[in-house]
């Protein structure tokens, strides 16, 4: 795979979501703390400037040259389960990461058509803001023995699901349902809780819808 194909990872954290195009060859750039901060990303002309942290020189990309950009801003402002935070909800602060998203996306597409561009977030509050997203997925759907209720926003082909096989033979149906409402914290057989607050699991991408998103939109 040439590496001239550059995918945008912003916000990427662990680069689990872009792995599947790293490990395939692309030239990949996770825009995430604490090596750059979103925030302060520049665009003058043809380039868009990401700059690092400590501050030193920033990386320069043409626009044109963005091949597809993946985006996951922090959810924080936006889960429903924000009900005992000790700082109050604040949509603005939360937005202003997904704006500055969706600016570098739309001005790759101004240069060129991107091949695809997807945004991430759990399924929160971020809806009342870009409404119902085209993709709504479970890690389960894609073959992880996790639940996690994720929107996806963008342009991008589907990925193909591979649903994880349930045994309910075990369970009644009352039991079964009651454990579905329960979203992440889910525990009947074949699904695992997502871990506890602190645990990396929580925003990461899963290997089975990364892997799938890559196969769809090469």
């Amino acid at each position: 795979m040439s590496k001239d194909k550059i995918i945008l990872d912003l916000c990427g954290g662990t680069g689990a979501w872009s792995k599947p195009y790293a490990d395939a060859g692309y030239d990949v750039i996770n825009v995430t703390l604490p090596m750059f901060d979103i925030m302060k990303t520049e665009i003058t002309g043809e380039y868009v400037h990401f700059h690092r942290e400590p501050p030193r020189h920033p990386l320069p990309i043409k626009l044109e040259n963005v091949y597809g950009i993946l985006a996951a801003p922090p959810c924080t402002m936006f889960s429903k389960a924000r009900t005992t935070a000790k700082t109050p909800r604040d949509f603005r602060s939360g937005m202003a990461t997904v704006i500055q998203c969706l600016g570098i996306i739309w001005e790759c597409r101004y240069r060129k058509k991107l091949k695809f561009w997807a945004l991430e977030n759990p399924n929160g509050l971020l809806r009342q803001f870009l409404g119902t997203p085209p993709l709504t997925f479970q890690p389960y759907d894609f073959g992880d023995p996790f639940s996690k209720s994720t929107d996806i926003w963008g342009y991008f082909k589907m990925p193909k699901k591979n649903r994880l096989k349930f045994d309910r033979s075990q369970y009644s149906l009352f039991t079964f349902k009651k454990y579905r409402k329960r979203g992440m914290r889910c525990n009947f057989p074949g699904l695992t809780s997502i871990g506890k607050k602190g645990d990396p699991r929580r925003s990461e991408t899963f290997p089975g819808f990364a892997n799938a998103f890559f196969e769809a939109n090469r």
